[in-house]
């Protein structure tokens, strides 16, 4: 019975019984639909209560939007501002100002002299008039549907996002008479002002500004409308003069988020597919911060701003920013990488974890997560999938400390201790564990390829080589094992229960264990409705260790079971209850959506499906995955190596694969390969 059951819901879904077999999957039913403009919608059903949240970021700016339906179908939106380089003292990491702002704190609205009746009323009377929600859109700006009246008055629209480059966020109302006769509209006017205390306040002291632009009121003729604004602001000269235009910096805000959508395409027949990969890359490089220490890209979650981290930044994002092409995304990571460097010392001590305040203090509260070889594997891929000499040059001394500073940690198994992990000893990770390994493996072999390309000394990169070689060694005869019941790997010495970073040898290009560590990755002891558990038995998970797993089964050429579940994944995170982008952890943080887990889901294609691996800086090797039932997939506008180009994968015969790159005014260049095949790129 249970089988059916599973086959009747692997049906419903589109996915493979057999691929699913053996795990017990939660049915879902979509709660967004993907709109013909690329945004998702929320159209309201019967299915309440329900609440969500969302942040959208700018350079000087976060604002987070919590919004839900009661049972009753009446609405409620609280949004927090976080202002990242507004800081109190002492520095830390968490010093930045916010403040949150419910519907009560909203200047009144009337319609025809009557109080719009919501919870943006402060009260309500017989006579007020209704507001109901109708439906939201998502894809960078968040709007919010509704209309007013019994029969309808009005339709009211509001839309929600921050300044792209200012230290505001906007609430903007627009209005539409939809009666046969004029309509009056009003909004109150409003402004308050906030101070920190000056004594703890960072430079000086800091105002949050609450205003309203367009208050008063209009009388609206049939079918027009009209627009009413608050704004959200902090300022150290709140005497200053405003010259707010939320027009402007709305269309700045959907300018950017175009121009990411621009980048980077990602092109199959799946449409889920293809979307969530755009969502990512707004929630990927949006969360960017121009502090007085340069760009910083900041994880966000109401947590973590104008600061950076050796895994959210140095590992996950920079190598994604490589291939997009992103000015500011590769500003920032040019700049995390600089800052990291600084704390090289000749006693090889660890660099610190992270660097908050905008460079002005350090966190290292877990001591060496295997910080170093975090940094260098990402700093290697990075300069290589770049393709600028000049800033692998830069980069160069970064890497080359960090592979000294893990060899110099060695163990007598030949393998690198660490204090913990990046869970930050959450979970235990012993110590020596198997994911600062797998980095520092692939770390080797990047640095091995770089520093001919850098005509560093043969004696140099041979012994990385020979180190590699060794360290793959030496991680099969430590972490290799049966663990409840797979061939696959205990992530510590004395670890006896499945955890999901048994995926990372995968990752790097170790297959040695595939089919026990994918079997053991899709099991009911790890796979959860939400992907997997970080120890099996336990209802905690962290999206980052789904994210690598799929990327390396994809790599493993385990094509057709990692598809199954990436589409599983990204129907759930892009239309499912908590929407759209990848999540950090749960229960921890709420499922926040901390921004370097999206640049981990676009790494998916990049490095998994397409199978791209940087080789030189205008080189790569290509390891296309094409699912069976696909007979082509593209990624258009790739910024990498040097240049601009589309990667295009057919089919071109039972076993064989058409791989075409293509740039402009060159000849495109085809290769054919056997499916499954490798074949080195040269641009």
């Amino acid at each position: 019975m249970r089988l059916l059951t599973v086959v009747s819901f692997c049906v419903f879904i589109g996915i493979s019984a057999v691929a699913l077999a053996q795990v017990k999957l939660t049915p879902q039913q979509d709660r967004w639909i993907i709109q013909a403009d690329g945004s998702i919608n929320w159209k309201l059903d019967k299915r309440l209560p329900h609440t969500d949240h969302i942040e959208m970021s700018g350079e000087k700016v976060s604002m987070w939007v919590e919004y839900g339906i009661d049972s009753a179908s009446k609405s409620t939106i609280n949004r927090t501002i976080v202002f990242p380089t507004f800081r109190m003292l002492p520095d830390a990491t968490r010093t930045h100002i916010s403040y949150s702002f419910t519907d009560n704190d909203l200047p009144r609205f009337y319609i025809n002299n009557r109080l719009l009746k919501t919870n943006l009323a402060k009260s309500g009377k017989s006579g007020d008039l209704s507001y109901k929600i109708t439906g939201i859109t998502q894809k960078g700006v968040m709007t919010v549907n509704a209309e007013s009246g019994t029969p309808v008055l009005a339709k009211i629209q509001r839309k929600f996002y921050p300044s792209v480059n200012q230290p505001m966020a906007f609430e903007k109302f627009v209005f539409t008479n939809v009666t046969d006769k004029d309509v009056t509209f009003a909004m109150e006017y409003l402004r308050k002002e906030i101070r920190t205390d000056s004594a703890r306040s960072k430079g000086k002291q800091h105002s949050i500004l609450t205003g309203t632009i367009g208050a008063g009121n209009k009388v609206v003729s049939p079918g027009k409308s009209i627009t009413f604004t608050v704004y959200y602001m902090a300022t150290d000269n709140s005497s200053q003069v405003l010259n707010i235009n939320p027009d402007v910096e709305e269309t700045a805000r959907i300018n950017r988020v175009a121009g990411l959508m621009d980048r980077l395409q990602l092109v199959t027949p799946d449409k889920i597919l293809n979307t969530t990969f755009d969502f990512a890359k707004i929630r990927a490089t949006e969360s960017i911060y121009k502090t007085k220490g340069g760009y910083m890209h900041g994880p966000g979650g109401l947590a973590y701003y104008a600061a950076i981290w050796a895994n959210d930044q140095a590992e996950y994002v920079n190598p994604f920013f490589a291939f997009l092409g992103d000015n500011v995304g590769n500003q920032s990571a040019m700049n995390a990488y600089r800052w990291f460097a600084k704390y090289m010392n000749p006693d090889y001590k660890p660099i610190p974890s992270s660097i908050v305040a905008e460079g002005d203090a350090v966190w290292k509260g877990a001591g060496d997560r295997g910080d170093q070889a975090m940094i260098a594997y990402g700093a290697s891929r990075y300069a290589l999938t770049y393709g600028n000499i000049d800033s692998a040059k830069v980069l160069w001394p970064l890497i080359e400390w960090c592979l000294e500073y893990s060899h110099r940690k060695l163990n007598a198994d030949g393998v690198v201790n660490s204090d913990a992990d990046e869970l930050e000893n959450r979970f235990p990770a012993g110590k020596a564990n198997l994911s600062t390994n797998s980095l520092y493996y692939d770390a080797l072999r990047s640095a091995t390829m770089l520093g001919k390309l850098l005509n560093k000394p043969a004696s140099q990169t041979n012994t990385y080589t020979k180190q590699a070689d060794d360290l793959k060694a030496n991680m099969e005869k430590y972490f290799g094992a049966n663990v409840e019941g797979f061939d696959t790997y205990k992530y510590y010495e004395t670890n006896t229960t499945l955890r999901a970073w048994i995926c990372m040898p995968l990752t790097v290009g170790i297959f040695d264990r595939k089919k026990g560590t994918i079997d053991a990755l899709f099991s009911p002891r790890l796979w959860t409705a939400d992907g997997l558990a970080t120890e099996a038995g336990k209802i905690t998970f962290w999206d980052r260790s789904t994210l690598y797993a799929l990327r390396g089964v994809f790599a493993a050429g385990e094509t057709e079971k990692a598809m199954d579940f990436l589409k599983y994944y990204s129907q759930r995170r892009l239309l499912g209850e908590h929407v759209p982008y990848a999540v950090e952890a749960y229960p921890e943080g709420n499922q926040r959506h901390l921004s370097a887990e999206s640049g981990l889901y676009c790494r998916i294609y990049i490095e998994g499906l397409f199978g791209m691996r940087p080789t030189g800086f205008n080189t790569f090797d290509c390891t296309p995955r094409l699912p069976k039932d696909w007979n082509e997939m593209a990624l258009n506008k790739i910024n990498a190596f040097g240049g601009e180009f589309d990667l295009s994968i057919s089919r071109a015969g039972s076993n064989q694969l058409k791989v075409s790159v293509s740039q402009a005014g060159k000849k495109t260049k085809t290769y054919l390969i056997k499916d499954g095949a490798t074949c080195k790129v040269v641009l």
